[in-house]
């Protein structure tokens, strides 16, 4: 699948100092895909960043579209609030 990355998740990747080789990782390989209820997806994968810390990396995707659309991005280190247990 392909993926057009908005000018938003653009900004947000600089502004958050996510380098885009992860957000490039988590869009191929992602850990888990979370359905929203607007029927957006959410990449999502745990991944070591550059400070050793362990972050889960988000991505907000509109795959109604192709290619699909990366609305946004983002990391948190709240990560048993998001991660689903299979």
């Amino acid at each position: 699948m392909s993926f057009y990355i908005s000018k938003h998740a653009e900004q947000q990747l600089e502004r958050r100092q996510i380098p885009i080789e992860l957000l490039d990782s988590v869009l191929e390989s992602p850990q888990q895909v979370i359905e929203q209820n607007d029927g957006t997806r959410i990449y999502q994968s745990q991944l070591q960043f550059e400070n050793g810390r362990i972050y889960l990396l988000r991505v907000v995707v509109s795959d109604r579209t192709e290619p699909a659309i990366v609305m946004t991005v983002y990391k948190t280190n709240q990560i048993s609030r998001y991660w689903r247990s299979e």
